[in-house]
């Protein structure tokens, strides 16, 4: 079953140790179903007031934002696995599971300085994952362009014999060509090659006899060849026509065809590397969101916390997974533990649980 995890703030009034015993204690009491894990958020630089409120106007946004970018490359990772058959693997970060990194959660100091606005910290994880969007967005055109012009080639190669390429299905002693003969292509309905046979020589004159072969059939229609006098080819068309019969213009090319050929390998073969170097990319790039969001996480239930609970800053902050049916007495628990029947306490619900939903 997926996790869904909540993230969650209480206000302290005598020690953090003393409330995090108080709440483990409730949760084994009357929910011991439900996964409970410290979410360490270090004193990071409060700012003014002002800018706090500033900055939580913008949370919401934000968390929007990179929520997305995150949920598209897992999206994207998941259409790469299909596609390419690999089996569904657990996504990690930092070599851990998701669900892992974010139970054991650690601020990176180096890449996020604590003594950093939190101002800062926010747009630079913004640009960051913005860098990560714009990246995903060119790589993801180059591999669909790829598959398109793919696409498009086997369109051509699996349709009916009325509108597909046909260059693969004539070889050259099929074809007569000389100072005075041709030899046509034939598009006839499935259902009308005995009247084809009975009356394609006499079309029009100067029709080699027994000169028709059948070179391949489809479901709707068969393939045929005609040799005839090149003076009396246009007269010939036009019967044709006439009787439901579509001539297929056709110059066999050994080097068109060869071409054509190692097109359609280079097609492949470009798919098969853009396709894999995405996924490559896919789950290193998700990885490095996910850190970002984490981090993010943390300035957003920090700022929040000192808003709803005052300075200094003193409060608890922890993540939990309940299920559904325990999700109603774990509320109450945790406004249990508050000062107050209208409590103040923090939860940032939702995000998580829709990251984290692959994770079994």
């Amino acid at each position: 079953m997926a996790s869904r995890y909540w993230m969650v703030s209480l206000p302290v009034q005598g020690s953090a140790s003393s409330l995090w015993n108080r709440l483990q204690e409730q949760i084994s009491k009357h929910s011991f179903d439900t996964p409970l894990y410290r979410f360490n958020i270090p004193n990071l630089r409060v700012g003014t007031l002002d800018s706090l409120l500033s900055l939580s106007d913008d949370l919401l946004k934000s968390n929007t934002f990179v929520e997305g970018v995150s949920q598209k490359i897992r999206r994207q990772i998941e259409e790469l696995e299909k596609v390419s058959g690999v089996e569904s693997n657990v996504l990690t970060v930092d070599g851990v599971p998701v669900d892992s990194y974010l139970t054991r959660f650690v601020w990176d100091e180096a890449k996020y300085p604590t003594m950093s606005p939190l101002r800062d910290i926010v747009d630079s994880i913004h640009s960051q994952v913005a860098k990560i969007e714009d990246d995903l967005k060119i790589r993801v055109a180059e591999y669909n362009n790829v598959r398109s012009q793919l696409n498009a080639i086997n369109r051509k190669q699996s349709g009916s014999l009325a509108v597909r390429d046909i260059s693969n299905l004539v070889k050259p002693d099929d074809i007569i060509t000389s100072e005075h003969l041709a030899t046509l292509l034939v598009i006839v309905p499935k259902y009308s090659q005995k009247e084809w046979l009975s009356s394609y020589e006499t079309l029009t004159s100067y029709v080699v006899p027994r000169s028709s072969k059948k070179l391949y059939e489809d479901n709707e229609y068969a393939l045929y060849t005609v040799t005839l006098f090149n003076r009396v080819a246009d007269n010939f068309k036009t019967s044709a026509r006439e009787k439901g019969f579509q001539i297929r213009e056709f110059e066999y090319s050994p080097e068109a065809q060869e071409s054509r050929k190692q097109e359609l390998e280079k097609l492949v073969q470009d798919q098969e590397s853009f396709r894999s170097s995405l996924l490559q990319w896919s789950y290193a790039s998700y990885a490095e969101v996910f850190i970002s969001w984490m981090h993010f996480c943390a300035v957003r239930v920090f700022a929040e916390s000192i808003l709803r609970y005052g300075l200094p800053p003193s409060f608890l902050a922890f993540v939990l997974a309940p299920s559904v049916k325990s999700e109603k007495k774990v509320r109450s628990i945790l406004e249990g533990l508050c000062d107050s029947a209208n409590s103040n306490c923090l939860k940032v619900r939702g995000p998580l649980a829709s990251n984290l939903s692959r994770l079994k």
